[in-house]
């Protein structure tokens, strides 16, 4: 499509009052955004739209508001995709309200890709991190396109560990404008999956990350792909929202068991026990996809985590072995413990475990605790 032809599109995104499902059933209606606009206020109230939102389209003043959000999408260096290119993904395309218009940084061909969700909570414990991150390897490894919401928490260990992998396909899926970067802390993440990834949003550039935006992005997490697996999840969090929609839109929905004593339990044991498919390892989601997909998947020859775990040791400088051997994945380790139990000095020590990091088989967590990097 010519730039122009975004005009009509970004004109109903930016429409006070026009939600993603009135703009689809206009759209639908009409044929395409031109006719929207050149409709009758009759036509158009006859759609039974509010007044305002009728009087705001009959004006064709959102159109104005498009041009300068289209300047500005260029200058941004993203790039704009209607639900009737090519290029949009399937599977999102068939849920009940789609998001007629979505904003793209990074690798747009990645949305045709088979795509799985990782989503869970945003305060996991170091088990549901470690967990995260192998999983979303592991998947990409096998060709899979890891898919979550950037958000704090299990969504940056899900991304993270898609970036791990050789391959580094993931989907950041933003509740706010694509040139917003909300949390913070996730910058390096941004910028890395806008290298190697992509992040979609279907939010209007400025647009602040309000609360009410989230369970209107989890709809895209959970109807973008084949299937969301949940990591970790209170009971009234998030990522069993994103589940229940997953279900509804007829995916398959995983969940990682967790410690029936930690409440970020709930969500992943309680979805187990509705028939909910159980996870430990990447087989258990890629033989619950449909035959074609799974023949579409690159074949991987991987190594055993006993073989990992051997060629990470053998990896090792003589300061590295004996902390990364302190270190378990479950329980975290203060440093002055570790200074302690290793007969290191406290230089020796930080530097070492700055090394181990690196090679990513160390995390620190904070408060100067760390734990081994589940292989």
């Amino acid at each position: 499509m010519h730039a122009d032809d975004y005009l009509g599109w970004l004109a109903l995104a930016l429409t006070p009052g026009l939600g993603a499902r009135s703009a689809g059933k206009l759209l639908r209606q009409f044929g395409g955004p031109d006719a929207i606009f050149g409709a009758s206020l009759t036509a158009l109230e006859a759609q039974h739209l509010p007044a305002a939102v009728a009087q705001a389209i009959h004006s064709r003043q959102p159109l104005s508001a498009a041009a300068k959000e289209l300047a500005n999408a260029q200058a941004t260096g993203c790039r704009l995709l209607t639900w009737d290119e090519p290029q949009y993904p399937p599977p999102l395309r068939e849920i009940y309200d789609p998001p007629p218009l979505l904003y793209v940084k990074g690798n747009a061909e990645l949305l045709g890709r088979h795509l799985i969700s990782v989503v869970g909570a945003r305060r996991p414990t170091p088990y549901g991190v470690q967990m995260a991150e192998r999983l979303a390897r592991d998947l990409t490894d096998r060709g899979l396109v890891v898919t979550s919401g950037l958000a704090r928490g299990i969504d940056a260990s899900a991304h993270r560990g898609a970036l791990s992998s050789s391959g580094g396909a993931t989907v950041g899926v933003l509740g706010c404008g694509i040139d917003v970067v909300y949390p913070k802390e996730n910058k390096k993440i941004f910028e890395e999956i806008e290298r190697r990834g992509a992040i979609i949003s279907e939010f209007p550039l400025g647009t602040f990350p309000a609360p009410q935006n989230f369970p209107i992005r989890n709809r895209i997490i959970a109807g973008i792909g084949l299937g969301v697996v949940v990591v970790e999840g209170a009971q009234y969090s998030g990522s069993l929202i994103t589940a229940r929609l997953a279900m509804e839109f007829g995916r398959e929905v995983f969940g990682v068991p967790g410690n029936a004593t930690q409440p970020s339990s709930f969500g992943p044991n309680h979805l187990i026990k509705q028939g909910a498919k159980l996870v430990t390892s990447w087989e258990d989601v890629v033989e619950e996809l449909p035959t074609p997909v799974r023949a579409d998947l690159m074949p991987v020859e991987a190594a055993s985590p006993e073989e990992r775990q051997s060629l990470v040791e053998q990896s090792l400088s003589p300061t590295e072995r004996p902390l990364y051997a302190l270190l378990n994945v479950d329980v975290a380790r203060h440093v002055d413990d570790l200074v302690e139990s290793s007969g290191l000095s406290s230089s020796e020590t930080l530097a070492a475990l700055f090394d181990l990091e690196l090679k990513g088989v160390v995390r620190q967590l904070p408060g100067k605790q760390f734990v081994k990097v589940l292989l």
